[in-house]
């Protein structure tokens, strides 16, 4: 007879968890028990069989148990079935002057579908059924034993019956075969068998990724089926014989009509002769049919035997595959035993190549990873793929493969629980430290984890060039707040940072989470970043970017308690960030009360080595929405900004270069040759791995590098153009001479698909949050180009779209304003503003940035703290951590600003930093953000140019004038006047009718 390899039905099977979503779509929700007032009163002795059902329910950790409604005459439930749907009936044998196949034929009269099932107290009580010619009128019958189990059992099998078909088809679910003709004995072993097999089911689960993904996984348990008689049994064998897991038979059942002592025997041997390594076991109240079993061969226990249920768990774990696989030689002596799948590889690589052929010729993998609702796996490593490979080794090479594909392959895009015991870093991706929330920024990286995975089908450029996510390890915020509860933390609004940081780095971590992080850390080897992600991170109109710590580890020392210390001091200097004045006073400007809580990112740093400096190629931001299109870009179509190394370059608004993916070779900051001289990135950002034993917290534990310094380094090289001086030439190649960051070979010549897969990640990130968006990456590049990988490292949401309501700037605004943009940003009409605080343009000195940051942020205190809002006008980019760029001034600082404006000339000009964390908080905010080059004319009648008139402001006496900076107060409010449709802006003296409907309203 032609036999049926299972893996054939693998075709188009899903290996992951969106296939258990689809099974088990049957439930059984609602039940009518028919049933006289006594019967009803036996069955609820011991308790309200409702109750009883959803303990049995919840103690199994089943979902979604039913509810029962119960009637007590056979009309009276006719008459329930008319007014409401019931997925299953239960009768009693007498119901009220009906017989129990009386009744159940009326209601298959009106609905043939609906499951009978009959159950009586006594094996006395049981009616024949003699309706129908022979066709049953009772789908099945049981005798009631006191215990709710068996109801719960009768539920589940009805539930199996009709998911069988499709659950067998969609994922191969294993079926077990039962074949009892007696109401008694079945109704005994129906309900062990169901507990047996939930519990092991639930015991083997126990490695899952997480509770979600364990209780899917339950769905994939085996179905079992029964049979009274020889020909159900057969009919059922052939039609599900490809997914038959067991078979349980009685040894004495009807055959041909008529009951025979050996149909058992002829049952098991037909099956044996057809399936080898079926798992066969003959029940009997007789012993003498032990002999009767071994000729077979199957196993056999006694029904008669007070330990049935001991000698059930004993077949479950020995033959069926739950329990741990036990590794042995064909002599049956012990060599391994595992219980996980990370045990199970770990074995394979150590045990005798002999044990291993043993196993896989007896189909003992395939049973244990099937019992494991493993499919894909189960199906690779069935017996018939082993046939053709002689060669132990390549028999062991092949099976480890498998199962640490599988063993990786499930992780992809799955959130796992972190275990000290089992933690695998070469197949966890993204694993979570503690049971709360994972924090705003780790929830989008999750996110994209997922979206990513999936990704391949919508966006094929991904099935060549493969996004990933680094290593990922979350400390929930549960860890946050119970340090805190354990050190008595409080915050204080008088403390300075400096005092919050003392205080954290003094506190001890609760014992659970020391242990758990030692664990993590004794297992990686790899630099790592240590990032916060608190609960207001990263959500729309509040990013709260770059407001909380960020520490970057070279994790290399040769103590490993160095490196654990350094980890735990950069996680307490993480947590104490939640109470620093930025976010805080981010917060004020905000609105929000909510107080804060803290999970913390630690994340594998994706670069390379260079000598003793570790450092990724590239790296950079990509939004899927350009504030300021130049030429032929159009603002739907993205920005990105990219540096040389790590991306704190272009987060802190730093020089960087900007492009389009759309049109990558359009790069108006490199038109000429001065023009890249001047706008070109000269240094970047590297983590110095010398040993080190202590943690600088400057520049997140990073240094600062000339590029020239680097120029004999694999990405300098390779990502660089060298500036001829003689020519006053810059060529695309690694010459000698000054060193160029131009990107050339990616941008220009197409050795690498980046902008196309920036767009990618715009897109997905756009559509997965259905709002526009910026994603921050990083390129690990690969000597041979094409091989490098992209790695994504956060996302958050940006604001546009007020620029639906509209704002009208008319020809006289624009011939009344003093401030004029054309490259503005922000939409709307901000009225009432009478303050402005200002750089003295003749006091502005590049090397005085960071005095002139802190006298803002001393006037922003006074003027907050009077509920006064201005407008900030100043040079260079504000907010850069580069001083020679602009201020860098920080969000405390600013807090209180009602618009910005940036003044370009000569002396200080840089591109508009879209990529920044200041660029991303002013933005949520509805900040709006004015460029204007101070160089143009200020004639009032000059109306088509960007402009400023100095006399509008210098003329008016300042509240007060320090050595760099001005505040003064005008005599009539100022309105300003932003259309983000044509990033056109106007500050002008409010109109008397405004100011008349202000006094009014």
């Amino acid at each position: 007879m032609k036999r049926t390899r299972p893996d054939v039905h693998m075709l188009g099977y899903d290996p992951h968890f969106k296939i258990f979503h689809e099974l088990m779509r049957y439930k059984v929700r609602e039940i009518l028990l028919v049933s006289s007032p006594y019967d009803a009163y036996i069955m609820e002795e011991d308790g309200s069989l409702t109750s009883r059902i959803i303990n049995e329910y919840f103690g199994l950790n089943l979902s979604q148990p039913p509810r029962i409604t119960r009637v007590a005459a056979g009309e009276d439930a006719l008459a329930a079935l008319e007014r409401k749907k019931f997925d299953l009936i239960v009768t009693m044998p007498h119901v009220g002057g009906m017989d129990a196949c009386t009744f159940s034929a009326k209601v298959k009269e009106k609905n043939s579908k609906i499951p009978v099932v009959l159950l009586s107290h006594t094996k006395r009580d049981l009616v024949e059924d003699t309706h129908s010619m022979g066709s049953k009128c009772i789908d099945n019958s049981f005798v009631w034993c006191c215990d709710s189990d068996l109801l719960l059992a009768i539920v589940k099998n009805v539930e199996d019956q009709q998911n069988v078909d499709f659950d067998t088809q969609r994922a191969m679910v294993r079926v077990i075969l039962l074949v009892e003709d007696t109401a008694l004995h079945r109704s005994r072993l129906l309900p062990m068998l169901y507990g047996e097999l939930v519990k092991q089911t639930q015991s083997v689960l126990g490695e899952g990724l997480n509770e979600q993904h364990r209780l899917l996984k339950m769905r994939a348990r085996p179905k079992i089926l029964t049979a009274s008689n020889y020909e159900q049994a057969e009919s059922l064998f052939r039609k599900y014989k490809p997914y038959i897991f067991a078979v349980m038979s009685d040894a004495r059942f009807p055959r041909n009509g008529v009951v025979r002592d050996d149909s058992g025997f002829h049952l098991l041997t037909m099956i044996r002769d057809e399936k080898q390594d079926l798992p066969l076991l003959m029940l009997s109240t007789d012993s003498d049919n032990k002999k009767v079993a071994e000729k077979i061969p199957a196993v056999f226990i006694d029904k008669s035997d007070h330990d049935i249920e001991e000698r059930v768990h004993d077949f479950f774990l020995r033959y069926l595959g739950f329990g741990d696989f036990v590794f042995r030689l064909p002599d049956m002596t012990q060599v391994g035993r595992a219980t996980s799948f990370y045990e199970f590889e770990q074995q394979l690589n150590s045990i005798p190549l002999e044990s291993i052929r043993y196993h896989a010729e007896n189909n003992h993998f395939f049973n244990w990873v099937m019992a494991r609702a493993e499919v894909a796996l189960a199906a690779r490593l069935h017996k018939h793929h082993f046939a053709s490979i002689k060669d132990d080794q390549q028999l062991k090479e092949d099976i480890v493969a498998k199962v640490h594909a599988l063993r990786k392959l499930r992780q992809q895009g799955v959130i796992t629980q972190f275990n000290r015991r089992r933690f695998d870093p070469k197949i966890s991706d993204f694993i979570r430290i503690g049971k709360g929330s994972l924090g705003g920024k780790a929830r989008g990286i999750a996110f994209m984890a997922a979206e990513l995975y999936r990704a391949g089908r919508d966006y094929p450029l991904l099935n060549q060039y493969c996004i990933r996510i680094p290593q990922t390890c979350v400390v929930s915020d549960v860890g946050f707040d119970d340090f805190i509860a354990l050190n008595n933390l409080r915050c204080c609004e008088e403390e300075s940072d400096e005092q919050i940081a003392e205080r954290f780095l003094d506190a001890r971590f609760p014992e659970w989470l020391e242990k758990d992080l030692t664990a993590y850390l004794s297992s990686i080897t790899f630099p790592i970043s240590v990032r916060s992600s608190s609960m207001l991170e990263d959500a729309q109109f509040r990013p709260y970017a770059g407001l909380y710590k960020t520490f970057m580890l070279a994790n290399n020392h040769s103590r490993f308690e160095v490196r654990l210390e350094q980890l735990l001091q950069a996680i307490k200097l993480v947590y104490a960030s939640t109470w620093f004045e930025a976010p805080r006073a981010f917060s004020r400007s905000t609105g929000q009360t909510q107080e804060d809580s803290m999970g913390v990112i630690i994340q594998q740093l994706i670069g390379s080595f260079q000598g003793q400096f570790y450092y990724p190629a590239l790296s950079g931001v990509v939004q899927s929405y350009n504030y300021y299109p130049v030429g032929k870009m159009q603002a739907d179509e993205g920005i990105a900004h990219i540096a040389l190394g790590f991306g704190k370059t272009v987060v802190e608004g730093e020089k960087s270069l900007r492009f389009s993916p759309r049109y990558p070779q359009y790069l108006p900051q490199f038109s000429t040759v001065p023009d890249i001289l001047k706008t070109s990135q000269r240094s970047f950002y590297a983590l110095d791995c010398s040993e080190n034993t202590t943690l600088a917290t400057a520049n997140s534990n990073l240094v600062s590098r000339e590029v020239c310094d680097a120029a004999d380094e694999f990405p300098v090289r390779f990502l660089c153009s060298t500036y001829n001086s003689q020519e006053d030439r810059i060529r695309d190649a690694d010459l000698p001479g000054y060193k160029i960051v131009t990107f050339a070979p990616i941008l220009k010549y197409d050795v690498y698909p980046l902008p196309e897969l920036l767009s990618v990640l715009a897109d997905m990130g756009k559509a997965g949050m259905g709002c526009e968006v910026e994603v921050e990456f990083a390129l690990d590049l690969n000597k041979d180009a094409g091989k490098s990988e992209l790695y994504f490292l956060q996302i958050r949401p940006i604001v546009t779209g007020g620029e639906k309501t509209h704002t009208a700037i008319t020809e006289e605004d624009r011939k009344k304003a003093f401030l004029h943009s054309s490259r503005s940003l922000g939409h709307g009409i901000y009225e009432n503003i009478w303050d402005i605080v200002y750089v003295k343009p003749k006091c502005f000195d590049r090397a005085a940035t960071r005095q002139i940051a802190t006298e803002i942020g001393r006037v922003n205190a006074i003027l907050e703290k009077a509920e006064r809002s201005y407008i900030l006008i100043g040079p260079g980019r504000w907010g850069t951590a580069d001083p020679w760029l602009g201020i860098p001034v920080q969000w405390n600082d600013i807090s209180g600003v009602t618009a910005i404006v940036e003044l370009q000339n000569s002396g200080v000009h840089a591109e508009p930093s879209q990529g920044s964390h200041f660029f991303q908080n002013i933005t949520s905010l509805d900040i709006p953000y004015l460029l204007i080059n101070s160089e143009h004319s200020s004639r009032e009648d000059d109306i088509g140019e960007e402009r400023i008139s100095w006399e509008v402001v210098e003329r008016v006496s300042a509240v007060y004038e320090g050595r760099y900076i001005r505040h003064v107060r005008l005599t009539s409010a100022v309105v300003l006047k932003v259309d983000g449709t044509t990033s056109e802006a106007v500050a002008r003296a409010m109109p008397d009718k405004m100011r008349g409907q202000l006094v009014l309203g």
